[in-house]
């Protein structure tokens, strides 16, 4: 259920499997399509890294959905013994619940879906548009861990942008692996002089133009003459 408590939009709770995900929908006034985030399991969807990209993406238009993969619990005992991290069944089946929430919301209804993942956040996003190929429109990976969504990536067929930082060469060595195994069309950015986190100068801001062009190219754009809320 919703309720619009913070300055950031909605607080929304996501049911899957017995647990309940907190989330933030923000949904601006010229809204034309919704992209559902996939933090990396056990970190926080409210990360400055985060929040700036969805807020790019609110700037041209895109609704945005922030959740978190794990409830709170979890994410602690995860950064005790790693325990939901890698377990890509559990998270895609969240991630997947996030796309069917988004899907039915009155306000986000019947628009295109895309998806921003990172780390294992989008392994879980990839995972998860393989098993709705009719759904999901569009995808991002920043820092994607790949590897763990191997099995599933021979049916991704939405549109797929891999992004790398150039000093990270085993986190890109995979994505290009991944670039020839998705059933879809697919593109690897490498953001030169960013490492895995992208915390160098201009890294994020690069990461969040290719994000809004991928997804303006793949869910569209809305008029240059329109507001936003």
């Amino acid at each position: 259920m919703s309720n619009p408590k913070t300055q950031d939009g909605l607080d929304v709770s996501i049911r899957h499997a017995g647990v309940s995900l907190d989330g933030d929908l923000v949904i601006p006034a010229n809204a034309h399509a919704t992209i559902v985030m996939v933090p990396g399991a056990g970190a926080d969807r409210r990360t400055p890294r985060n929040m700036f990209v969805a807020s790019e993406l609110n700037g041209a238009g895109f609704a945005t959905l922030l959740f978190d993969l794990l409830t709170r619990d979890e994410a602690g005992e995860d950064a005790r013994a790693a325990r939901y991290r890698f377990a890509i069944d559990l998270l895609a089946g969240r991630a997947g619940a996030a796309i069917d929430f988004v899907a039915g919301y009155p306000q986000t209804a019947g628009m295109p879906i895309g998806l921003y993942g990172v780390g294992t956040g989008a392994a879980a996003a990839l995972a998860s548009a393989a098993e709705r190929p009719g759904t999901v429109g569009a995808i991002v990976s920043r820092a994607g861990k790949t590897e763990l969504a191997w099995s599933y990536l021979g049916r991704v067929t939405a549109p797929t942008l891999f992004l790398v930082g150039g000093n990270d060469p085993r986190v890109a060595m995979l994505n290009q692996m991944a670039l020839k195994a998705v059933a879809g069309e697919a593109r690897l950015e490498i953001v030169v002089g960013a490492g895995h986190l992208f915390e160098e100068a201009g890294a994020l801001g690069a990461v969040a133009s290719f994000t809004v062009q991928w997804f303006q190219k793949h869910l569209g754009r809305i008029p240059a003459s329109s507001g936003v809320r």
